[in-house]
């Protein structure tokens, strides 16, 4: 991935849970005070699911922002964020959204000619923290959480790659069973 690429992600993955705010009070703005039907938000995050996967519970939720901030009072490692998950079993946008992260145009692709397999995107990635056993970025023997139903593409994953062997990049073809 080019420099210019690398620090435009890293940038907005620092500000992601400010972006996540601001975006989802606008949500919550735009369907309390403007009457914007739940139907849109559910056809909107539909959409945004098929073109770049489940990434409206970590950038836009309004709901994700709230349960962010709960999971991470107990820390990085704390107690809460094995809650992470719970809030989106009532959410039809997570649903749709997961269920479309091995379909989406836009998908975390991998790179191993130049990855030097130094676990910086595992230790980073929240799925391979909370399922170290079954999702790796880089090991062949293991689950690639961005093709996952769980994974929300936060990208930290992305932007913690030194070498740039991760990118988050249009697709279009259907995923391996070896990527499975």
């Amino acid at each position: 991935m080019s420099s210019r690429k690398t620090r435009l992600v890293t940038f907005l993955t620092d500000r992601r849970r400010w972006i996540q705010g601001m975006i989802g009070l606008g949500v919550y703005a735009l369907m309390s005070f403007m009457g914007l039907s739940l139907w849109w938000i559910l056809g909107i995050g539909t959409v945004t699911g098929i073109v770049f996967g489940k990434v409206f519970c970590r950038w836009a939720c309004p709901i994700g922002f709230i349960m962010e901030i709960i999971t991470g009072l107990g820390g990085d490692k704390g107690k809460f964020q094995q809650m992470y998950q719970y809030h989106k079993l009532g959410c039809p946008i997570a649903w749709i959204s997961g269920a479309l992260n091995k379909q989406s145009i836009f998908r975390i692709e991998f790179d191993e000619s130049s990855c030097t397999k130094c676990g910086l995107c595992d230790k980073t990635c929240y799925l391979s923290t909370l399922e170290p056993a079954k999702f790796s970025l880089f090991r062949k023997d293991k689950e690639r959480p961005g093709l996952a139903f769980a994974c929300s593409k936060c990208l930290v994953c992305v932007s913690a790659c030194p070498t740039g062997s991760l990118s988050y990049k249009p697709v279009f073809s259907f995923p391996s069973i070896a990527n499975r």
